[in-house]
């Protein structure tokens, strides 16, 4: 694993130097959009909703429309000046008791790495949070964001645990939660006997992702039976082997011709013989830019093998 910050926590007059690296990977079939004409991979570009043009990234600023209609363009010199908590530093403001710390607040997940030199204070830490049952409210700067966090103890590792800020939490306002429910003594008993007999202790290792496994084997399958194809160029990419550099010659070849042809007022000499081409292959030799450049090579061309006779 990768360091992905790297500080210190504070808590009182006590310094531990560590590094964060993620705890989660979502694991997940890394699927593309395709054409299903010819499997060219989708490509989405920054556009302008204004004058249609493609934006490059370093014109791009982030913009705020207010409630009357109104549009507030944020540059990286405002957001620069910004305050921010220091961002190499994890302020511990409170330690709380851990069922105090409701579970729908809590988001990412990280490790805290001790530096060598801070295995002592780190396990200080750790110990303390053991002992008491609490959980340490800190307060992070992770990617420009100021975040509220939590470092609590798995195993012997020391987690930081993001935290959503209360008035990002919905509320469940359901007019039906209101309403008055009456409920059985003996459907509560019957209830409560399922909950016993379906008891058990969490083991998420017993569980697996059956979507995936059932995609995995689609895709294996697909493969075992030969129904794949070569991964096509992209449109303006370097050319790759064999057909593609002979259909980029042979519509070469077609525009030297055609510009020689038009330039001299006959008709166009007959195309030479090529091999079959696929779709995407005539879409790209279709898509040739005009022949302004091929006119002006020909005579350039001709002139030089005149003075290589001459000689």
């Amino acid at each position: 694993m990768r360091a992905i910050w790297k500080g210190a926590v504070a808590f009182g007059l006590v310094n531990v130097p560590v590094r964060l690296y993620a705890a989660t990977g979502e694991h997940e079939v890394a699927l593309h959009q395709v054409h299903r004409a010819d499997g060219g991979r989708i490509r989405y570009r920054r556009t302008c909703s204004v004058c249609g043009e493609t934006i490059d990234t370093l014109d791009i600023a982030k913009g705020y429309e207010t409630g009357t209609g109104e549009l507030v363009v944020l540059t990286d010199e405002d957001l620069a000046e910004l305050p921010l908590a220091s961002g190499h530093e994890i302020e511990v403001l409170e330690f709380v008791p851990s069922d105090q710390v409701d579970p729908i607040l809590l988001q990412r997940t990280y490790y805290l790495e001790p530096d060598k030199t801070s295995a002592k204070p780190y396990a200080l830490l750790r110990g303390a949070l053991e002992a008491t049952d609490r959980m340490a409210v800190v307060k992070v700067a992770l990617r420009q964001r100021e975040s509220m966090a939590v470092l609590r103890v798995r195993g012997k590792v020391i987690v930081l645990q993001t935290l959503l800020w209360p008035d990002e939490l919905r509320a469940a306002d359901f007019p039906v939660l209101d309403a008055q429910v009456q409920v059985r003594p003996q459907e509560l008993t019957m209830a409560s006997s399922l909950v016993e007999s379906l008891a058990a202790d969490f083991d998420p290792s017993q569980y697996t992702d059956s979507y995936e496994a059932a995609m995995v084997a689609l895709i294996e399958s697909k493969v075992s039976a030969g129904h794949t194809q070569a991964v096509p160029a992209a449109e303006g990419a370097e050319p790759g082997t064999g057909g593609e550099v002979v259909d980029l010659l042979a519509a070469l070849q077609r525009s030297v011709e055609k510009a020689r042809a038009g330039h001299a007022g006959a008709a166009p000499a007959p195309e030479p013989k090529q091999p079959r081409k696929t779709t995407r292959a005539r879409k790209s030799a279709a898509a040739e830019p005009e022949a302004a450049e091929p006119e002006e090579a020909a005579p350039a061309k001709t002139a030089r093998r005149g003075r290589r006779e001459a000689s």
